[in-house]
């Protein structure tokens, strides 16, 4: 039987810096993360909280929309004030104001103010758009009339 014979070149042997980490080197590196880990911690609070916030604003900006694209589906509001809120349960509540531009130049024209609200860290929130709508049923006046006569 042949003996296999080993040369001490090939052969692993143990030393004290192959074990492991000291306890030293363990201390150190949790003093970092203890450093470390709340800073980290605060800017993802921070960034988390700055998105619903982003969210919440993104979000009302199109309900207000909505909103005031029904009042002008409507075409010539009537003059008065109502809200309501979009859905059941729902954070998100919305103001509308129709009212009549008092002007001697300008008749028929009316004013619709629309505010959506809502509650964001214990605070009310709004935001708010305003546009106005001509009676485009109004008759004709006496220029207009005569600017008409004159071209035949």
């Amino acid at each position: 039987m042949k003996l296999l014979h080993h040369s001490p070149s090939l052969l692993h042997t143990s030393t004290a810096d192959e074990r492991g980490f000291t306890l030293i080197e363990i201390i150190f590196t949790l003093a970092i993360l203890s450093f470390a880990l709340p800073t980290l911690l605060r800017s993802f609070t921070i960034g988390a909280r700055g998105q619903a916030i982003s969210q919440n604003r993104t979000t009302a900006l199109y309900l207000l929309r909505f909103r005031m694209a029904e009042i002008e589906l409507v075409g010539y509001p009537d003059i008065g004030e109502d809200d309501g809120e979009f859905g059941e349960n729902s954070r998100f509540r919305w103001h509308s104001d129709v009212q009549e531009v008092e002007s001697e130049e300008l008749e028929g024209l009316r004013l619709a103010t629309v505010t959506v609200t809502w509650q964001e860290r214990g605070k009310e929130k709004s935001i708010s758009m305003n546009t106005y709508f001509a009676d485009r049923q109004m008759p004709q006046t006496q220029s207009g009339q005569q600017n008409q006569g004159g071209d035949r």
